[in-house]
Formats: C-alpha cells, sequence, structure tokens
C-alpha cells in the first residue's frame, strides 16, 4: 500500500478523549473538513456519535460530514466513495469491528479510504474500528484473530485493552502469531509514511513495521 499519508489507530474515546491528538493530526494534513463515517455503530446510536461529532467540530474548529453508511450496498454506492475520496481526513467510529469489516471489504468506499491515504491525506479508526483496519483483526467475540481490511498489515491492536482482565488479554496474546499492540483509551499508534509514533502508553508485543 502506498504509505504518502497518516493512519492513526485509536484505542478508544471518539470525539472526547483524543482532541490534542486530533487537533495535531488535522493540522499535520491541512484538513478543516472531516468525514466521519459511524458505519461500525450501525446497530448501536450512531446519532449520538455525530452529535459528539459535531461539537467537537465546533472546538477544533473544523466542518464534519457524516457519511451514514449502514449496509454493503451503501458502501459500494459510488457518490460515497465520492465523498470519502474529495476529503483530506476521515473518522472512522463506533463498536463493531465484525460490522465494518462486512460493509467495506472488498468495496468501492474501502478503495476510496486508501486514495486518501494514497494523496497525503489522513484516515483515524478509534476503537473497534482501529482493530478492523488491521491485518490480522482482533475479533471481539472470542479474542482470537481473524482477516481484517488491512489497510494496515503484518499487526494487530487490542483497543481500549484498559477494559480488559489480564487473564483476558493473556489469552488473546497466546493465540497472537504477530505483532499485538495494546491501544488503551487515550493511546495511539499513528503511522506517516512509513514512520510509527506512539502515543500515550501503548504496549507492543513484537516489532512495529509498515507492510
Amino acid at each position: 500500500m502506498n504509505l504518502d499519508g497518516t493512519i492513526a489507530l485509536v484505542g478508544g474515546g471518539p470525539f472526547e478523549s483524543n482532541d490534542d491528538l486530533d487537533r495535531r493530526l488535522l493540522a499535520s494534513v491541512d484538513a478543516d473538513r472531516v468525514v466521519v463515517l459511524p458505519t461500525a455503530d450501525a446497530f448501536e446510536a450512531p446519532g449520538l456519535l455525530i452529535a459528539a461529532a459535531m461539537s467537537w467540530a465546533e472546538r477544533l474548529g473544523v466542518l464534519v460530514e457524516a457519511l451514514m453508511v449502514f449496509q454493503r450496498h451503501e458502501a459500494e454506492d459510488a457518490g460515497a466513495a465520492d465523498v470519502v475520496r474529495s476529503a483530506r481526513a476521515v473518522y472512522l467510529v463506533g463498536d463493531s469491528s465484525m460490522h465494518l469489516r462486512s460493509v467495506l471489504k472488498d468495496t468501492p468506499l474501502l478503495s476510496a479510504i486508501s486514495a486518501v491515504l494514497a494523496d497525503g491525506g489522513l484516515v483515524v479508526a478509534v476503537g473497534a474500528c482501529a482493530a478492523a483496519l488491521c491485518d490480522p483483526m482482533l475479533d471481539q467475540r472470542g479474542g482470537a484473530f481473524t482477516i481484517g481490511l488491512g489497510l494496515v498489515g503484518g499487526l494487530a491492536v487490542i483497543p481500549e485493552s484498559d477494559t480488559w482482565s489480564a487473564e483476558r488479554l493473556q489469552r488473546t496474546l497466546s493465540l497472537a502469531d504477530t505483532t499485538v499492540v495494546e491501544l488503551p483509551t487515550g493511546s495511539a499508534l499513528v503511522r506517516r509514511g512509513a514512520e510509527w509514533e506512539l502515543v500515550g502508553e501503548p504496549t507492543a508485543h513484537g516489532e512495529i513495521t509498515s507492510r
């Protein structure tokens, strides 16, 4: 994958816990408009996430465009892909990595997200969405690993690891055959080009490399 852009895998707390990092990331790509995809919250409360995004945008001085894509046929729509492709910054938020993967895998919308990176833009995935962008992807249902969306390869993350018990963490780590990074809320893993930056207090199990 083209590594010209910036991808940020954030532990949790979308639009609430990461203002300083968000402000820095948006400034780094000169983004004054953010496309927000609450796809992973299709079965929860996406409206609440968008309301939080609007308050966040006011604090940070940017515009938010909510792209309400919740089903696969919507991710295959050329118009939705065009909205994303025209953005300098895209945020993926919500609580179901499995749903995000099922909606976006091999679609024009995922290709558009990749194009944002290829054009030097910013893609931020928070919580479960951070796990989904990786390959392998953490399977929330049992703590094992499965095929992810692959915007980051050869690396898996455990978002909101601060909410996990030591036993659950150990069991998941024992199943890994690749580098795994624990991402507690307030932490992030940021790749600019081929360089990784650890923000906050992530814990890496293995070497972090780009692929």
